[in-house]
């Protein structure tokens, strides 16, 4: 498989800059929102212990996983060394006339027709950076078929692009830093870049696991750019309104899905859950109900007994054995992988 680095840096056309929206728990446009715009994202403020820690990677040997799928936390590294696509790190500018760089990941399908043309598809990572794992998913991407890239979101507060690979607990320091404008400019950088490229048709899709499951939603609702189809979320939600605190005569009210935002939806989404995520599954009813009266083409699942962050864990063996758990990740990855799939191709327009 070759590797390159491309030193190329491409300014985007300023009509590329998105008017981002603002953090999970604020209506966009608000003035509260704006002014919150630098608070912690309330993806990370939800999650419990064990999801903000980034599962250890055991040695897998030559393992590589099961085809088809993408390869799991443990199997990522052997996947990637033996991939017969072409891949490499390409620098892109932000936005025209930026000097601040993004640095991404582009994973090419190897095609029996040299003259294809392919989709796009836009991988945007968790809370833990662009890991090993994350680019052994864009791998799969491109292996179904489509560009696969995947832009590194810290790119600008990590103090530059670079390709090395952050330590989980950096990683995770350091994405509070990226606001919801920054998250939208990145997805548009990438997904301008790949849709000039020659072999690419020019449209786009976007994915993404955990903090960039509710990215998906955020560029969702903004609208992306010319050629946006679609995204699907694992175990990430859309914006949500903060509740109100009970007083002496009033009860409280929880947080609720933020309906304004929804509204603003128009092109297909799909979300994809571990039960085991309680915050997300006790969401996804009224996402559902919300979706459904506002005729919103959108599916979620939410598997039975999987985790948050099923795709990433599938059944490595955990440090205390948690057999039925495992299986029910690897059970989530192999339903839905497929769904995810099938839903590109739909809204990609790939036969």
């Amino acid at each position: 498989m070759s590797r390159r680095i491309s030193l190329l840096v491409v300014a985007l056309p300023a009509a590329a800059i998105l008017a981002g929206c603002t953090l999970q728990r604020s209506a966009p446009g608000t003035a509260r929102a704006l002014a919150s715009s630098a608070m912690a994202d309330d993806h990370m403020a939800h999650m419990n212990t064990a999801d903000l820690s980034m599962p250890a990677m055991r040695a897998s040997g030559a393992q590589q996983g099961i085809a088809g799928l993408p390869a799991s936390n443990n199997t990522a590294p052997a996947r990637l060394k033996a991939s017969p696509r072409h891949a490499e790190w390409v620098k892109i500018a932000w936005d025209a006339g930026s000097a601040d760089s993004i640095m991404a990941w582009v994973v090419y399908p190897a095609s029996p027709n040299s003259r294809a043309k392919a989709p796009v598809v836009v991988v945007v990572h968790e809370i833990f950076g662009l890991s090993t794992w994350v680019r052994g998913v864009a791998d799969q991407v491109a292996a179904d078929g489509f560009i696969a890239i995947a832009p590194d979101f810290l790119s600008k507060v990590r103090g530059g692009p670079s390709s090395v690979e952050l330590p989980a607990d950096s990683a995770r320091k350091l994405i509070a830093g990226v606001n919801a404008a920054d998250r939208n400019r990145a997805i548009s950088a990438a997904a301008n870049y790949a849709m000039m490229l020659p072999s690419a048709q020019q449209k786009y899709a976007v994915i993404g696991y955990c903090w960039g499951g509710q990215t998906v939603f955020m560029h969702a609702v903004n609208g992306g750019l010319k050629g946006f189809s679609g995204g699907v979320a694992f175990y990430g939600l859309p914006y949500t309104t903060g509740g109100t605190p009970a007083t002496a005569t009033t009860a409280a009210v929880p947080a609720s899905i933020n309906t304004d935002s929804i509204a603003k939806i128009s092109k297909p989404v799909m979300l994809l859950n571990g039960s085991k995520d309680a915050r997300i599954a006790a969401a996804m009813p009224a996402l559902d109900s919300i979706m459904k009266a506002m005729k919103k083409d959108y599916a979620g699942t939410n598997y039975e007994g999987a985790t948050h962050g099923f795709l990433r864990a599938q059944d490595d063996p955990k440090a205390t054995r948690d057999e039925p758990e495992e299986a029910a990740n690897l059970a989530a990855t192999k339903d839905g992988w497929p769904k995810t799939i099938a839903f590109l191709k739909k809204n990609l327009g790939v036969k």
